[in-house]
């Protein structure tokens, strides 16, 4: 909900005073299952059916793809139980034309024995083909929501960074998630809703065969029931949609009562009363609108089955009029009673299972478009071919300017980073250090500009020789709910995880003595709330994550605060590997906002707004006659802060001087 600044939001009209109150409205998840909230619930039987067929075909191709022999099991189940349906329904008319023949009972049983035997064995068939079909829809219903999953992550993780950045694909990759689902609920739908028109579809040509007036009576039987289902299913959807937003409210409540987090202030603050007030009215709030609910409910059954029951009198009218003036036999009468009770059940199935279909069917469009959106933004595969050794990268004249955004991120940047040496990017937040390594790296191409490595630009070489150059230690790095092992591994996962490699990597990062205090080594867990899961420090993250770029062995170390949370020591040693690695010829870009650390950097380049202010040694921008001073204030204003204030004397000390000099606290603000 937008609002401009200094207005009052406006809170929906049937939001309850809980939820006005705590929410600021109705606490409605911003995520992919509510993308399509009443999406068909307008939807006639009409609608409906048109596009059933797109959606069925959706499903078979889903399936197909999933497991072509059980796919093909399933489909020849389901006809031959519709062959067998309708052969049983000539069988069971043979039987009673057997039956109610003139002559003696033993005679008619004995004519009827052929009919009977062969409605034994079309059951028999007709159960074969059922068990069949489920076992098979059973396995395809697995296979079909790993493929579409497997399908939309491949293509995900391929796409430009800027697609995952992007909102509305950010919004699609969320409903994509439920697409998957949807895909496998959707196999047993269409399993159903095949089932049920075959079985119609048999029932009514065989009734339209038997005579003509069957067929009408049998669409009056059915549309009773297709109409109370229909008008059930949408009340249900719609009062789901108005009751589950207090139940999402009152969920979130509970679990604030019960958080780890919030525990402390629930108490000290005593906030329980208050939230166990909210949750009680917000849970009954739901629960008054699930007894409308069940009243509408028993008030639709009521006119369906009234309507239901009409049909039937009328029905039955019907067909003792025909028994009456002779134009029915008895047998085939009661073969259409037989038939039509059986079909009235399968259309009542179909239309719960067409709008099961038309919900899921939703997301799977969502999914498919998701793919297709994918493939038109994904990182190009191949491209010019990168020299074997890089002398330089180079940006020449490069701007960037984020999607969405009016100002430039980075502006006409001109440098270098030569080979094998260490190179620091200083400035203040949001000066483009970050984004500048983002385009270094090749996750990025430049808006204009040229970011040129050995003289093959970014844009046109093939990306994926950049990215396997490249080792980075972002500040909030990722910490895989893995394994010591495989944090540290993950860094070149096509690479053996042997211990001699990985403990090198760990030895060098100084993360041995992390490894060393964890109960099962390499192998313990960093993933609490898990059995054997551990939980570490920041710090020894930190170095977890530095020993994974040394295991990955780029040419390139991309750093950015690498020391954040480590002590002064730990920190020391960083750097000191750091630059011992740009000394055995491993190119190294270090973002730091400690200036201190750069001190041995080769070359030292300051951003501010987007735009490189000032390039040198650290010498060379220390010194008053050569540097701008952007550098040299801002390293002066962090020394100072880290100096120590003098003790001040405490009276009656004898040796406490006479006075002292004030501590001058007030120094001049560092141009950046």
């Amino acid at each position: 909900m937008t609002t401009a600044p200094g207005t009052a939001p406006t809170v929906e009209a049937d939001a309850s005073e809980s939820e006005r109150l705590l929410f600021g409205g109705k606490l409605t998840y911003d995520q992919g299952f509510a993308a399509h909230s009443g999406a068909w619930a307008g939807l006639g039987l009409w609608e409906m059916g048109r596009s059933l067929p797109r959606q069925v075909r959706l499903a078979v191709r889903l399936a197909r793809d999933a497991d072509p022999r059980a796919f093909a099991l399933v489909a020849a189940s389901e006809i031959a139980r519709g062959l067998t349906q309708a052969v049983s329904l000539v069988a069971v008319n043979s039987l009673l034309v057997a039956l109610l023949a003139p002559g003696d009972i033993p005679g008619r049983l004995r004519a009827a024995l052929p009919a009977v035997a062969l409605v034994g064995v079309l059951s028999v068939i007709g159960s074969v083909c059922r068990s069949a079909s489920a076992a098979a829809t059973g396995v395809l219903e697995p296979k079909a929501q790993r493929v579409a999953t497997e399908r939309y992550l491949g293509l995900v993780a391929r796409v430009e960074l800027e697609a995952i950045e992007d909102d509305a694909f950010h919004r699609l990759m969320d409903t994509a998630q439920w697409g998957a689902d949807a895909a496998r609920r959707m196999v047993g739908y269409c399993t159903a809703v095949v089932t049920s028109m075959i079985s119609l579809i048999a029932a009514a040509g065989v009734l339209t065969v038997l005579h003509p007036a069957l067929l009408p009576l049998l669409m009056l039987m059915a549309l009773p029931s297709a109409w109370g289902s229909l008008t059930m299913t949408r009340h249900q959807y719609t009062s789901w949609h108005r009751f589950v937003q207090h139940v999402r409210a009152s969920k979130l409540l509970s679990q604030l009562l019960i958080d780890q987090k919030a525990a402390a202030e629930v108490r000290v603050h005593g906030v329980a009363p208050l939230l166990l007030k909210h949750f009680r009215l917000m849970a009954e709030t739901s629960e008054v609108e699930q007894t409308r609910l069940a009243w509408t409910g028993a008030r639709v059954n009521l006119v369906a089955d009234s309507a239901r029951g009409l049909a039937t009198l009328t029905t039955y009218g019907v067909l003792g009029a025909l028994l009456w003036s002779g134009r029915m036999d008895l047998a085939i009468a009661g073969t259409a009673v037989l038939a039509i009770r059986t079909s009235s059940s399968s259309i009542t199935d179909l239309v719960l299972r067409i709008t099961e279909v038309q919900g899921e069917a939703l997301f799977i469009a969502d999914l498919e478009r998701l793919c297709e959106e994918a493939v038109d933004r994904a990182v190009p595969d191949g491209g010019t071919d990168l020299p074997g050794k890089v002398d330089e990268i180079r940006f020449e004249n490069v701007t960037y300017t984020y999607p969405g955004k009016d100002e430039p991120s980075l502006r006409n940047v001109d440098l270098v980073i030569p080979h094998g040496r260490t190179v620091a990017l200083v400035g203040k937040n949001g000066s483009g250090k970050t984004t500048l390594v983002s385009l270094l790296s090749g996750v990025r191409l430049p808006s204009s500009g040229r970011v040129l490595w050995g003289g093959v630009s970014t844009t046109e070489a093939d990306r994926a020789q950049i990215f396997a150059r490249v080792a980075m230690v972002a500040q909030d790095f990722h910490r895989w709910p893995f394994t010591a092992r495989v944090n540290i591994g993950i860094g070149r996962s096509e690479r053996s995880w042997d211990e001699p490699r990985v403990r090198d990597a760990a030895e060098y990062a100084g993360a041995d003595e992390v490894i060393a205090r964890l109960p099962y080594g390499l192998d313990s867990l960093l993933a609490r709330g898990y059995k054997r899961g551990q939980e570490i420090s920041g710090g020894q993250w930190q170095k977890l994550g530095l020993a994974r770029a040394r295991f990955r062995h780029g040419d390139l170390l991309i750093v950015d605060e690498p020391t954040s949370a480590l002590d002064a020591a730990a920190e020391q040693r960083v750097f000191d590997q750091i630059h011992r690695l740009a000394d055995k010829g491993q190119t190294t870009v270090l973002i730091t906002h400690r200036l201190a650390s750069a001190r041995h950097a080769d070359m030292i380049y300051v951003l501010d707004e987007g735009r490189v202010v000032e390039s040198g040694t650290f010498a060379a921008l220390m010194d008053p006659a050569t540097g701008t001073g952007a550098f040299r204030d801002a390293y002066e204003l962090q020394a100072r802060q880290f100096r120590l204030a003098p003790v001040p004397p405490q009276p009656g000390d004898p040796d406490a001087p006479v006075s002292a000099p004030p501590v001058t606290t007030d120094v001049p603000e560092a141009r950046a």
